[in-house]
């Protein structure tokens, strides 16, 4: 594996102890809230393998919820999210799952606000680094260190193709892309990563487009 920099191994400053269990677990519930797009009412956290088994000890709970909150990884708040999210009115509902996910560090998050609700899971993979794998049930594979859309449309011809080509027009370059779904014809899912910025524009134009549902803008690292 080639690492980028010294932070690649040593993780990100943050708040401890572990940049698994505590900086991996902030960034999942960072960017949970960020796709939601604001505060939920609710979190339902489901906690699985490693995660299940270590979290009082490593504060796992903790460090989700002080994602959720909008509380980076260096923030010294993220020791008392529990007590935040209650004073907010946040209800967190932590459920330990005796099932096995693919990576043992892997956490779900069900957020909650009126009628919208959002599901998303991810994995911490070392040194604070994650990986989303899933959103409403939809498997993906993002980062969340690029800039991303997450295009949910109709599956059906040239859609595909025309939200490419939104992109090309504004000379945006994609850094990778992914097409989920769940049965033929039905709503699927586009991920893409782009290698930078994208305007508001663009994202309204995509948007627009016919057989596109729903866009969510995911701002990277």
């Amino acid at each position: 594996m080639k690492y980028k920099s010294v932070f690649d191994i040593i993780g990100p400053v943050m708040v401890g102890p572990s940049s698994s269990h505590t900086a991996g677990s902030v960034r999942i519930g960072l960017t949970a809230r960020n796709l939601f797009g604001e505060q939920p009412d609710k979190v339902d956290i489901y906690l699985y393998g490693s995660f299940r088994d270590t979290y009082r000890g490593h504060a796992t709970d903790v460090a989700l919820v002080g994602g959720v909150l909008g509380y980076n990884t260096d923030d010294s708040r993220i020791i008392h999210a529990l007590d935040h999210a209650k004073e907010q009115g946040v209800t967190i509902n932590i459920i330990e799952m005796m099932e096995e996910r693919s990576h043992p560090n892997t956490a779900l998050l069900h957020l909650f606000k009126g009628e919208e609700e959002l599901m998303v899971e991810g994995i911490s993979i070392g040194g604070g680094k994650i990986q989303l794998v899933s959103i409403n049930d939809y498997p993906i594979s993002i980062s969340g260190n690029y800039h991303a859309l997450l295009v949910f449309h109709v599956d059906e011809f040239g859609t595909i193709a025309d939200v490419t080509a939104i992109l090309k027009d504004q000379k945006v370059n994609i850094g990778n892309m992914n097409v989920s779904r769940k049965e033929v014809g039905q709503i699927a899912l586009m991920t893409i990563e782009l290698d930078g910025s994208i305007e508001k524009s663009t994202v309204d134009k995509i948007n627009s487009t016919k057989g596109v549902k729903r866009v969510i803008e995911l701002h990277g690292d």
